[in-house]
């Protein structure tokens, strides 16, 4: 009868032991997601509901914050300019990006490891060296533009001027992300079971339609994670702008991008409450369309 008792005593002892060396493993991530993470959000959120003035301190207005922001013109301005720069390069980017990597994983491309790292390559480059490197080049004074011009005889439009800087931006952006995305695309179709090609094969399908039928549902996938990533790319969009500000200041503004705006708020005009007020609407905006796109994505087909 002891024994019964003492090992009913030593159970609850070794599941109480096993749940603490759960907690041991985990406990140093979940401190550090909290830290750097869940802190600045709570942060943000007790920053947006006070408003700080010069006559009357801090004081706490509630939504005041949102609502002024929701009715800001230039928040707006800001907003659709990324949304149009979404709409509009992520498509083309990721685009390219499955191309290439459907040429690569052909393996009818001669040098295909070559032309992976080629591509791949610019993603290396900083975002803040690859602005710089492609402003000079845009100059129509000092740069690429500008010796074509000189050399040629020829008036070359502007790629910075008010109406080509975003698109110029963008092609810097897919410049960048075009061989990330790439290698993701690529890594879903080394993995497709080769079973499928060979099935393929006998029934006598092209190329064409392996890769409709076969290769495309595949990677499905990572088609969604990459569209996800590049949205939310588009919506901090930030380092661009704010390397080629001093190159076009007059096609730049300090509002050009939401992320632009918010900094521009925070550290030139020292209003941190109104700051954090739009980087937390641009955060839900950018959630809730990401979410969309997930579930669209990833809805199974009737």
């Amino acid at each position: 009868m002891t024994a019964v008792v003492a090992g009913a005593d030593v159970r609850p002892l070794r599941r109480s032991r096993r749940r603490w060396t759960g907690w041991m493993f985990v406990g140093p991530f979940m401190l550090v997601f909290a830290l750097v993470f869940l802190a600045p959000i709570a942060y943000s959120l007790y920053l947006s509901v006070f408003r700080t003035q010069m006559v009357g301190g801090t004081t706490f207005v509630g939504l005041e914050n949102y609502a002024q922001a929701l009715a800001d013109p230039q928040f707006w301005d800001g907003l659709g300019r990324v949304t149009l720069f979404l709409l509009v390069q992520v498509p083309i980017m990721l685009g390219i990006a499955l191309l290439v990597a459907l040429a690569i994983d052909s393996g009818r491309l001669y040098g295909k490891s070559f032309f992976r790292i080629s591509i791949f390559l610019p993603y290396a480059v900083p975002a803040v060296v690859a602005a710089l490197m492609w402003g000079f080049m845009y100059g129509t004074r000092f740069g690429l533009v500008g010796n074509l011009n000189e050399a040629l005889g020829v008036s070359l439009p502007d790629p910075l001027s008010p109406d080509l800087v975003l698109a110029s931006i963008g092609n810097i952006v897919t410049w960048e992300f075009v061989g990330y995305n790439m290698l993701i695309f690529y890594s879903a179709l080394r993995v497709v079971p080769h079973s499928l090609y060979e099935a393929a094969e006998i029934d006598g399908a092209g190329q064409w339609r392996v890769v409709t039928a076969i290769k495309l549902p595949a990677i499905r996938g990572a088609l969604v994670i990459a569209t996800i990533f590049s949205i939310i790319g588009s919506f901090q969009l930030f380092n661009e702008p704010s390397i080629l500000q001093s190159l076009a200041p007059n096609a730049i503004t300090t509002s050009y991008t939401p992320n632009l705006y918010a900094y521009s708020l925070s550290f030139s005009g020292q209003q941190y409450n109104y700051s954090a007020t739009v980087a937390i609407i641009m955060g839900l905006i950018t959630m809730v369309i990401a979410y969309v796109v997930q579930l669209r994505g990833m809805r199974k087909e009737p």
